[in-house]
């Protein structure tokens, strides 16, 4: 039996930052959600790590407060109720690694999601924040008209950076249908120029 399974594209860009991430790391959820993720990058970063999370719903900041709190991990973490695209204003040093899960707070208000305008902002952030071999990965949902500019705006931008910045790689099921969620992922190359 097989011990690999090729999973969804969020399966894919946790799973890459599963193998990425180290004990003492810092790392970026941009979109917070219920906590999933910010929950999993501070296991990963461990007891000396930092975690910092960005969600404009006060309801994502309180559950995610209640899950990390539950798992006795509140204290690797720095919960901001502020849009991603302010991510630069509260983080200054290097990051490991900066996570998208974009779209909308699941179980939440569906027409509160995430906007191209924002998406961009702090997804340049997050490239400058990156350090010198950082990994940054985006999970899109083009299932809906916000979503589906997101998709075709980041195949864009991402496809205009220099080989030479940036490693770039897009993963998408192509048997799916439209709609199926896309991951990209990219890795800062050394001494990369500022976008």
């Amino acid at each position: 039996m097989q011990s690999y399974e090729l999973k969804s594209a969020r399966y894919i860009a946790a799973d890459c930052l599963r193998r990425f991430l180290l004990p003492g790391n810092t790392a970026v959820d941009a979109t917070m959600g219920n906590g999933h993720d910010t929950l999993m990058l501070c296991e990963l970063v461990g007891e000396t790590g930092c975690v910092y999370a960005f969600d404009v719903q006060m309801q994502a900041v309180e559950n995610t407060r209640a899950r990390l709190m539950e798992a006795g991990m509140l204290q690797r973490a720095r919960l901001f109720c502020c849009g991603h695209e302010h991510m630069a204003e509260h983080v200054q040093s290097p990051v490991d690694a900066v996570m998208f899960n974009l779209g909308w707070l699941p179980g939440g208000d569906k027409t509160v999601t995430t906007r191209w305008n924002t998406t961009r902002q702090a997804v340049i952030a997050a490239l400058n924040l990156l350090r010198d071999g950082g990994l940054c990965v985006v999970c899109v949902y083009p299932g809906h008209p916000a979503g589906d500019e997101e998709r075709k705006q980041l195949t864009e931008l991402f496809a205009s950076l220099r080989p030479q910045d940036f490693n770039v790689l897009h993963h998408r099921f192509i048997n799916a249908g439209p709609g199926a969620p896309e991951c990209f992922i990219l890795q800062k190359q050394e001494r990369a120029q500022k976008i």
